[in-house]
Parts: structure tokens; sequence; C-alpha cells
């Protein structure tokens, strides 16, 4: 796919019954075929795609923040994998398009296939996934503008084999632009997180996009504060390195719950082990039981 000056590769690799296709297979205008009808917004006609009609019984689950930096797409994975682990069958996409991390969070170094004209996601840790970074050969930079975005994420809907799914996560760009406004025209039922640090200023521009899902009524299920703390390995004594209190008042402002106040760190994982990945927290972990606390409040707020 040519864009201006820049190039940017799709590449599928072709399985039985099925031909290599590229995510654009949709539409010039990124959707189906109108008539010659305008296409009101990259949310026109979607509302039939059994994954996002509202009898799917599908949980979508938009994962968002202010600022980049705050930890965003680490809380998007973790919470997919512990949905994962409590028997759920779970889907995410990774919609921060400029700055897709997901497949080298999670380990992904395969790339998808297509069968049937149909491309099936890369599952990993029992989580079924989807990124622009599968559509990108050498990390090369996406130079996209604003409509173009809206346009992967329909096709992330409308050319993606999900299967059943009970949760689908999305892992929103910081901020508030177009994807957000996207996901609203699409998965109006769609519910957010949104994720902080303790800092006052990272919670003060966090509030922005909990006020976004407030005004395109999104319900919040709750805020993460990530980066609470640093707890020493060997006294157990807790620096708080980035302040306190951040996601408590940005909780509060938003009428929303705290769910969780996470730790700095990172996982102990090891390139040896089976299905190694940099982001992802075992279970056992006094992270990964955090992570676990916090799927248990979203499955008891979901399944009410």
């Amino acid at each position: 796919m040519r864009l201006g000056a820049e190039t940017v590769h799709l590449r599928f690799r072709a399985a039985a019954g099925g031909k290599a296709a590229g995510p654009g297979a949709a539409a010039a205008d990124g959707s189906a075929s109108t008539g010659g009808a305008p296409v009101r917004g990259h949310g026109a006609g979607m509302e039939r795609n059994p994954l996002l009609s509202e009898g799917s019984g599908v949980q979508f689950i938009a994962v968002a923040s202010g600022k980049g930096g705050v930890g965003k797409s680490t809380v998007t994975v973790n919470l997919a994998v512990a949905l994962a682990r409590k028997g759920k069958r779970v889907g995410l996409i990774d919609a921060d398009i400029y700055g897709f991390s997901v497949p080298d969070m999670m380990g992904i170094e395969e790339r998808p296939e297509v069968i049937n004209e149909r491309v099936i996601p890369i599952e990993r840790h029992g989580v079924k996934v989807m990124s622009m970074g599968f559509f990108v050969e050498d990390n090369s930079p996406v130079v996209w503008r604003g409509p173009m975005l809206g346009k992967m994420l329909r096709n992330f809907f409308a050319e993606i084999e999900w299967g059943e799914l009970d949760y689908l996560l999305l892992d929103l760009p910081p901020g508030t632009g177009d994807v957000a406004l996207d996901v609203h025209q699409m998965i109006p039922q769609s519910k957010e997180i949104i994720v902080t640090t303790p800092h006052a200023t990272a919670a003060f521009v966090a509030a922005r996009a909990g006020s976004m899902a407030i005004r395109t009524e999104h319900e919040i299920l709750g805020v993460v504060e990530n980066m609470s703390y640093y707890e020493c390995s060997k006294c157990g004594n807790r620096d708080y390195v980035f302040g306190r209190g951040g996601g408590a008042r940005l909780a509060e402002s938003l009428n929303a719950e705290l769910l969780a106040q996470l730790p700095l760190g990172a996982p102990d994982n090891h390139p040896s082990e089976k299905d190694f990945s940099s982001s992802v927290y075992k279970a056992d972990t006094e992270t990964g039981r955090i992570y676990g606390t916090i799927a248990d409040a979203v499955i008891a707020k979901c399944e009410a």
C-alpha cells in the first residue's frame, strides 16, 4: 500500500482454501458498497456486522488514557490475559495504529493467515490478537491521515474471523482523537477503562479521556492507576516515585471506581521460557494476582 511518499507493506500468508490479502479489501471508502449513497462516518452499516450487533453478547471494553507512557497497553494486554485465565473467550484489537506495541509485548512473531478470504487472528496466552503491527514491515512508521485510521479499524471488525467471543478489548491511542470517535460510531455499546499514573498532571490529562467517554455515553467501568509505587524486593518498603492520589482523584471526578493500583515494575520472564512475552505477568505473581482481581471486577460489572 502506497501512501504519499511512504510505502507501507501489508502482507498475509495464504492458507488452504484462501489467498493472500491485505486488510484493505473492503471498498475504497472503507465500507461496504452503498450504491452511491453517502457514508455517514466509519460506523455506517457496521451495526449489521454480527460481531457488533447488540445481540452478539460480546462485551466491548476500550482501554484509554489521556497521554502516552502511562502503561495503557500493558494494562490492556494483562487484563485480556487475566480474563482468558478466568475461562473467557477474549479478543484484543491493538487500535493504537501509530504506536502499535501489542505483538511485541505478547511475544508474537508470526503473521496472520488468510483462509477463505477471512483473516485469522493470532492467538497467544488464550487471547486472539489483531494489530497494525502484523501488516508493517521492519517496524516502518505508519504515515496516515485521520480518515485512514477509521478504515483500518473498520476492517479489523469486517475482515477478521474472530469466532465466538465473550470480551473484545481495544487498546486505544492516547488522547481523544479520531480512533476514539470511530469507536463511538462503530461500538456505541462499548464500555471503557481509564488508565493513569498517580502523578497529578497525568491524572488531570486522563480526565479528558474520561470526559470524552461520558460525552459519548460510554460507561466507565473504572480507573486503573499504574506505576503507583515501587516495592523493594529485599525489604518490602514502598516508594511512591510518581506521587500519590492521582488515580483516586480521577476516579472521584469521573464518579467511577478505582479498580486497582499497580506497582512499578516488569515481569520476571526469560526468553528461554515457553510462550515468552516481555510484558505478560504470570498468574501467581503479585501483579498477576492484581490483574486477576481487576478481571473479576470487570466480569462482575459486565455480567451482572
